[in-house]
């Protein structure tokens, strides 16, 4: 079943279920993948990972909601934004590690035989496609810069 379906389906059984705060979530997250889809035209429906992309892209702005929600001191907003990111959570591959991050990194940059910070152009190069829809690409650029600074 593919991640589209598996959306659709599951908003269903929310619906019939009368949870509100999943229906919304999973309503909110068809409209982001059929957007995409719009914003893709002509080419048509989605693949994969593009429609992994899209929710990608949700988690992240429910993420940046929360800091922002935080910041505001807007403890109703932190804790709807939180809600709604552990269910687009459950829809994302399990996320790395951030020892499993390093030691990919660390790989990257031996095989890149980077030694210095100028050169995590062609560390990320590599590391990238390693950890795409895994790890939260600033976090990613961020141990790589801390690896290479010491």
């Amino acid at each position: 079943m593919s991640l589209r379906d598996q959306l659709t389906s599951d908003l269903k059984t929310a619906l019939k279920s009368r949870d509100e705060a999943r229906r919304g979530t999973l309503r909110l997250l068809l409209a982001a993948v059929k957007q995409a889809e719009i914003d893709k035209r002509p080419a048509g429906a989605l693949d994969e990972s593009e429609v992994l992309a899209a929710i990608q892209k949700e988690a992240k702005a429910r993420r940046e909601a929360i800091a922002d929600a935080e910041k505001a001191n807007r403890a109703d907003l932190v804790a709807m934004n939180e809600a709604e990111l552990r269910v687009i959570e459950s829809y994302l591959p399990q996320q790395l590690t951030r020892e499993e991050l390093v030691g990919l990194a660390r790989a990257a940059i031996a095989e890149a035989g980077a030694a210095a910070p100028q050169q995590m152009g062609a560390v990320m190069k590599l590391l990238t496609p390693r950890t795409k829809g895994r790890a939260d690409g600033k976090l990613v650029s961020d141990v790589v810069r801390e690896l290479l600074s010491q």
